[in-house]
This record gives structure tokens, C-alpha cells and sequence, in this order.
């Protein structure tokens, strides 16, 4: 499988990475250390099979001169029954027609019609801990909720990522490539 992901500015990045390592050294979370190179990120797409060449090279021309997005996380939330801690970014015009352009331009490409990641399914997120019980997710919300504030981020970069499984659990994450917006 292969993910589309937008990639958040280093001091942002820094922050996830900050929570992930509070969660852990509180026993609460290992979710940082559960896959191979996992960067903190908002998922666009999501792809079964892909020509890996073909889409690099769309996906080059697309965001050659695609701005950086200025987004706000100000939501910590959880999907029903998941076990899934994660911050939301508003959902602005900006962000919903960089979504939204991402899928018009590359649905040539799109080989799941039930993903949650199509417009109008699309739950904008950044994870933050998964696979919790309702104790440790309680917990994760409770430090998480009393630790953050409105975080002010950008979308600095885009990646296509390819997700390896073993065991129906993703162990890797692996960059096949990305390019930076522009600043």
C-alpha cells in the first residue's frame, strides 16, 4: 500500500515528536517507535497498487510550484472506538482546496472508492497515539489536553510513502520520495 502524506514544518514536527516521547516515558504510548522512520504527518491519500514512477513524475510537476499551507491544530480528538489519539487541523479553505486539488489532479491514480481519504470522507489528522485501551487513551488525552495549545503549522513538504505489513500491523513506513513546497 502507498500514502500520500503532507509533511509539517521542522518546529511543528519537533512538537509531535515531543508528545510521542512524553507518551512513551509515561507508558502510555509506543506509537513513535512502532514503525520503521514514522514522521509526524496529515494523511492526503491512500493507494492500493501504484506505479510508482509514473506518480512520482505527476506528482513532481504537480507540486512544482505548490505553496507551503499555513494550517492550526486546535482539535484533539479520537475516531469511535479506535483507540486513536490525534490532532486536527481546522478544516480552512486553504487546506480543503489542497486536499481537494490533490484528488481531482491525480484521480487517475485513486483504486479504492471507499477511502476514507476522498473528499467528503476525509477526516484531516495527525496521530498521535494508536491501539489504546480506554484507561491508556483517557490518559494520553488527559496529558495531552493539559500540555497543548493552538499549534499555528505549515504543510512544508509532500511524500508518497510505501507501507509494509507484517502480521496485519504496519511495521515501516518507508519514503519513496518527497518534494518541499515552496516557502
Amino acid at each position: 500500500m502507498y500514502g500520500f502524506i503532507a509533511l509539517l514544518d521542522k518546529k511543528t514536527e519537533e512538537v509531535v515528536k515531543e508528545i510521542w516521547r512524553d507518551l512513551k516515558k509515561q507508558s502510555i504510548s509506543y506509537y513513535a517507535e512502532e514503525v520503521e522512520d514514522r514522521k509526524p504527518h496529515i494523511t492526503i491519500a491512500g493507494y492500493n497498487r501504484l506505479e510508482k514512477s509514473d506518480f512520482i513524475r505527476s506528482m513532481d510537476q504537480f507540486y512544482d510550484s505548490s505553496p507551503e499551507v499555513e494550517i492550526a491544530f486546535n482539535t484533539l480528538g479520537t475516531f469511535l472506538n479506535s483507540g486513536t489519539l490525534f490532532l486536527s487541523p481546522t478544516i480552512s479553505a486553504p487546506l480543503s482546496n489542497f486536499h481537494r486539488n490533490h484528488h481531482d489532479n491525480f484521480k487517475k491514480y485513486n483504486d479504492n472508492p471507499e477511502s476514507l481519504y476522498l473528499p467528503g470522507n476525509w477526516i484531516p489528522h495527525c496521530t498521535l497515539a494508536n491501539r489504546l485501551s480506554h484507561e491508556k487513551l483517557c490518559e494520553a488525552f488527559a496529558y495531552c489536553s493539559h500540555k497543548l495549545n493552538t499549534i499555528k503549522a505549515k504543510i512544508a513538504e509532500v511524500a508518497l510513502i510505501e507501507t509494509i505489513y507484517e502480521g496485519g500491523r504496519c511495521v515501516a513506513a518507508l519514503e519513496v520520495y518527497s518534494k518541499k513546497l515552496l516557502f
